[in-house]
């Protein structure tokens, strides 16, 4: 399974519109080769760099359709339910470090389920799941500096 982005390549720097200083909304996500057992997609942006324990969530979406292979620019994936971000929102928060360079790691995860999780849970309520669940794995990590 492979996650890209044409706004970006892995490991290079995520464009300003991706971000709090520019537009603050998700760059589109490109998804290859999701396992054809998959009843669900889940999908984490984190910020392991963040000054605080853990690292700071910047998006949660999870039940998303396993037969997509496009998430747009400024949108909610394809039947895909939203969590409570670092800020305890629900919905992107764009990389926005306080200082220095931070990285940003998409994570997609192929699932074996449905998730029944509440609109609007935590990343550490999606992990735990996750963790049951996982068919399969991938990553696109992009830096921001300002």
């Amino acid at each position: 399974m492979f996650i890209t982005s044409p706004s970006f390549e892995d490991g290079a720097p995520i464009p300003k519109k991706f971000t709090c200083d520019g537009g603050d909304v998700n760059p589109e996500l490109q998804i290859q080769n999701v396992p054809s057992e998959a009843k669900s997609l889940a999908l984490i942006l984190h910020d392991p760099d963040a000054p605080i324990p853990g690292g700071f969530t910047h998006w949660v979406v999870w039940n998303i359709d396993p037969d997509i292979t496009l998430i747009k620019q400024e949108s909610i994936p394809r039947g895909g339910t939203e969590g409570k971000n670092g800020s305890g929102t629900k919905g992107y928060i764009g990389p926005c470090p306080p200082s220095g360079k931070h990285h940003y790691h998409f994570q997609l995860y192929a699932l074996d389920a449905m998730l029944a999780l509440s609109d609007g849970s935590s990343e550490t309520e999606l992990r735990a799941e996750i963790a049951q669940h996982t068919l399969e794995m991938a990553e696109l990590i992009g830096w921001y500096a300002r």
